[in-house]
């Protein structure tokens, strides 16, 4: 028999700080290698002085384009070996700069490549003027000839753009404001990745971490939701430090797409951006119509969230955590690559074996470390590697996802770049979603396949749906964002924080519906989505994922014609428009079938969850 009161165990919390390292003390392993660029710093300054030598030669071309298919195709051939070395000379500087946006080496070089290709612009702004003031029967005529054979597809693309293409005069002021339209998304790159710091956050095992953009997502898969709360409230409140400069930064870049939209004759910034794929203003309007018109099971799957998860008021900041907690995957770097290859199999062994060499090799930079960017990305280029930037973090599942995602990216670009001429390689954006996610389907499939329990099924049936969610619903509500900013500033309303943070605010409300409860730093999300400063790009990650739904349903079910066709639409490049490369491959774009199809899957399985919970 006891006596007297019991004594209270007490769990000690770890008092240990994780910082981000420097980028100096990051093994060499997990870093990048851009020797297939330039070996060093130095191979690239000796590069860079011996094209920027060459910038002045597009003068001996002037006024001379119209006298001949050899003059002609010599200036064509002269403007494409400079593009060529200057894509390999962006991409090192860039990659450097990529590494640590604090180190001013890398800035500087950029910078001075980024001015020496303004100049090179503001020279070679004649070319485009020039071609399409040929009279239209010659320039039929000089087609027909050998001597333009190789630039017939490029030649075409730039003759599709003669209404919406001023004088020679006019070209070059232009091209002169280049580096002016895209002041403000430098700003707002050097703000979010070189000066913001969102502090300290204690995580669910007691340990303080430096927060950043890198892994706010692990923060917000917490299962403790004071954990999630604070991190939330650490990294908005930052952004509200700095919310009048973000807000005017992104008012700036809207003015300056409206502005060239109007200078060119288009008739709205969201015609400008989508003609150069040939896509319909009607198709960006019925992929918001028709994902409107689903928002019902997107509401119900928020209900069902709150429901799982037993909250009584549902935040922005509980829409990621899992909603079974208590299953979790964990992979390091290895064990991440060796499942994303088992995935891939269906597209065959010369797929996988390239696949293989460059994850296990250092085709990417895997971990994050201070000043590092945020997020995650491919960078494929005609004559390096194809690169990719991860901030990889192994309890966090949505990580081999993306890695998934960035190596569809980056076999497009190899495959594109092993077969195709440099002026053909480089995919519209609008292909480029449907490569990259075409992998998370198959790395979806395979890990469904091989769960080893319950649990795991409906961690992963919750995790597809998450998926659809983000990648369709809210990059549509982005889009809608995106097109009505830009309605506003067109018809002469004046863009501030209020009227961003009022438009935000009340697609949150449309999108995630009645279960959710608005807070202060809400509506601040829209002034940290860098893909705003590349207007009307997200609306391709819908439509990318809905063509991947129907294209990997075909090639998994089918036999060598459906691989084939897939992997003829990976050696395309741009030879062909979007959606003309889609339907080759299978899928038609210019009807809602694939759309509807896609959101009929995610109430699907909505519904499957639901049972299963």
């Amino acid at each position: 028999m006891t006596t007297g009161p019991r004594k209270k165990q007490t769990k000690k919390i770890s008092t240990r700080i994780k910082k981000l390292p420097p980028r100096n003390r990051v093994k060499q392993e997990d870093c990048w290698d851009l020797s297939s660029l330039f070996s060093g710093d130095t191979a690239w300054e000796q590069a860079f002085k011996r094209w920027q030598k060459q910038i002045p030669q597009y003068e001996k071309f002037r006024g001379k384009l119209a006298k001949g298919g050899s003059i002609l195709a010599a200036c064509l051939e002269f403007d494409s070996r400079m593009e060529r070395a200057a894509e390999r000379l962006e991409y090192y500087a860039f990659l450097k700069t990529a590494e640590d946006s604090t180190n001013s080496t890398y800035q500087n070089m950029l910078g001075r490549f980024r001015n020496a290709a303004q100049q090179a612009e503001e020279l070679a702004s004649y070319i485009r003027p020039e071609l399409l003031s040929i009279p239209k029967s010659k320039i039929k005529k000089l087609l027909k000839g050998p001597t333009l054979k190789p630039w017939k597809a490029s030649l075409e693309r730039v003759l599709r753009y003669k209404p919406h293409t001023l004088s020679q005069h006019e070209e070059r002021i232009l091209a002169m404001q280049g580096e002016v339209n895209s002041a403000s998304g430098q700003t707002f790159q050097q703000l979010h990745n070189s000066d913001m710091r969102f502090g300290l956050v204690t995580n669910e095992k007691g340990e303080k971490v430096e927060l950043g953009h890198g892994n706010l997502g692990s923060f917000m898969e917490s299962p403790k939701r004071g954990v999630r709360r604070k991190a939330y409230d650490s990294y908005y409140g930052t952004f509200t430090q700095y919310q009048h400069t973000l807000a005017s930064t992104l008012a700036g870049s809207i003015k300056a797409n409206v502005y060239n939209a109007r200078v060119r004759g288009y008739d709205s910034a969201l015609e400008a951006a989508l003609f150069p794929d040939q896509v319909p203003v009607s198709l960006y309007d019925n992929l918001i119509k028709t994902v409107g018109e689903h928002l019902p099971a997107l509401h119900a799957y928020y209900a069902l969230r709150a429901r799982v998860l037993r909250l009584k008021t549902f935040r922005l900041y509980d829409q990621y955590v899992p909603l079974l907690p208590e299953v979790r995957f964990k992979h390091n770097w290895s064990q991440a690559v060796d499942v994303v290859l088992e995935s891939i199999a269906p597209l065959g062994t010369q797929y996988s074996k390239t696949l293989a060499s460059g994850l296990r090799g250092r085709w990417c930079d895997r971990y994050p470390n201070l000043g590092k960017a945020s997020g995650a990305f491919s960078a494929g280029s005609f004559d390096g590697d194809p690169y990719i930037l991860m901030n990889f973090q192994e309890n966090v599942l949505n990580d081999v996802f993306t890695l998934a995602h960035e190596a569809g990216h980056s076999m497009h670009s190899y495959y594109s770049s092993k077969h195709q001429p440099f002026s053909d390689y480089n995919y519209r954006i609008f292909v480029a979603e449907v490569a990259s996610t075409f992998n998370e389907q198959l790395l979806s499939s395979h890990l469904l396949a091989n769960c080893r329990s319950k649990k795991q099924r409906q961690l992963l049936i919750a995790r597809e749906i998450d998926n659809i969610r983000g990648t369709i619903y809210r990059q549509v509500m982005f889009a809608e964002f995106e097109r009505e900013i830009h309605a506003m500033c067109e018809a002469g309303e004046p863009i501030l924080l209020s009227s961003l943070q009022d438009l935000y605010g009340r697609l949150l409300v449309k999108y995630l519906g009645p279960q959710l409860e608005m807070d202060p730093h809400a509506s601040l999300e829209c002034l940290r989505i860098p893909h705003f400063y590349r207007a009307f790009y997200v609306y391709k990650y819908a439509t990318g994922m809905s063509a991947a739904i129907a294209l990997a349903e075909k090639v998994t079910a089918g036999g060598r014609k459906e691989l084939t066709d897939y992997l003829n639409f990976l050696k395309s490049g741009q030879s062909k428009y979007p959606l003309e490369l889609l339907k080759d491959a299978g899928v038609d774009m210019t009807v809602r079938t694939p759309i509807v199809a896609a959101l009929s899957r995610f109430a699907n399985l909505v519904d499957k969850l639901n049972d299963l919970l």
